[in-house]
């Protein structure tokens, strides 16, 4: 079974819709100062529910406020960004009114994120068994020899060929995609409830990025996870998220089950999304990308007015609103596009 079957067999049963959400994002907001002038709102009313078991896709552009999003969730966005408004519940609980002490201990336990960069997040001085026995001995409690059995299994359960001597190597001997299934360890070691995917294999050639990503699915669906699966690349999505929102300029502009988004796009800009990774030359030529230089903030109006190829006067003029346009499928449009 190659690595998109595994996949897709990870994802086979949809998600219940009648659960209560495990994550509830409501009304997010997050500003970032700006020399003297009124600080620049770069999250601008986030509402996203994740279930316990589903895996969310948010896709958008470079700069539109992916990763502000999932350090946001975390309680800690960007600096020198500040959460301005809004709130997280997670399993029942308004998260960030919770104290740091409390915050720190719900990372890496019941939160867990996994990062683009592996070489980064990996000490390069300590070997890769003790950094992922380490978060175990942290947040599970347990003595430094279960420490490092659950390290061991988790380099198993990733894959990683001889586990046994690489829990005794460094980072710096480990290849691209063996460290980013070490940061997958640290990150799933302690069975958390959700789990964020940062662009997490972007830097990782398209064969080993297809394994990275099937294994990611298959630990998640085995340990009963949820998980937000950041990208920039909407095809990846297509293949494992059961629902997908469209995040363009600090807003989501769609949100729709997977199934919907591909076949019915219902934004503009999500056409635009689509159309760059489309092999027909039809829908490229129908929706090519304008030119984004003369972009602008729109403050009363739709932030995708000045790029959209369909945008009316009142885009301009007045926001729109995040209508439902079919079962669990939501636009943020006037003129949301109609199909059939």
């Amino acid at each position: 079974m190659d690595a998109v079957e595994t996949m897709n067999k990870a994802r086979s049963a949809p998600a219940d819709t009648g659960k209560t959400p495990l994550i509830d994002i409501r009304n997010l907001r997050v500003t970032f100062p700006s020399g003297g002038a009124a600080p620049k709102t770069v999250l601008k009313g986030i509402d996203l529910a994740v279930k316990s078991g589903e895996i969310v896709g948010l896709v958008g552009e470079s700069g539109a406020g992916k990763t502000t999003l999932a350090r946001s969730i975390l309680g800690v966005p960007p600096g020198p960004g500040r959460i301005a408004g809004g709130e997280v519940h997670f399993e029942g609980r308004q998260i960030l009114s919770l104290s740091e002490a409390e915050f720190r201990r719900l990372r890496g336990r019941r939160l867990s994120v996994v990062v683009p960069n592996p070489r980064a997040e990996l000490n390069p001085l300590l070997r890769t068994g003790d950094q992922i026995a380490s978060m175990a001995k942290i947040h599970l409690g347990v003595n430094g020899k279960e420490a490092r059995r659950l390290a061991l299994q988790m380099l198993r359960d990733v894959q990683i060929p001889d586990p046994e001597r690489r829990m005794d190597a460094y980072p710096h001997e480990l290849s691209g995609g063996m460290a980013q299934r070490v940061v997958i360890a640290m990150a799933l070691i302690c069975n958390p409830a959700f789990v964020i995917s940062d662009d997490a294999t972007s830097g990782l050639d398209v064969t080993v990025q297809a394994q990275i990503l099937a294994l990611l699915t298959k630990l998640v669906a085995e340990q009963g996870s949820a998980m937000l699966f950041i990208t920039r690349d909407v095809g990846i999505t297509a293949h494992f998220c059961d629902r997908i929102a469209v995040l363009f300029s600090g807003e989501i502009v769609e949100l729709a089950p997977r199934e919907a988004l591909f076949l019915e796009p219902a934004h503009p800009y999500t056409l635009m999304l689509l159309a760059s990774f489309s092999h027909s030359p039809r829908l490229r030529d129908s929706w090519s990308v304008p030119d984004t230089s003369r972009r602008r903030e729109l403050a009363a109006g739709c932030q995708y007015a000045d790029r959209c190829p369909i945008a009316q006067p009142v885009c301009r003029e007045r926001r729109p609103p995040f209508a439902e346009n079919g079962p669990g499928h939501f636009a943020r449009c006037h003129f949301p596009v109609r199909h059939g």
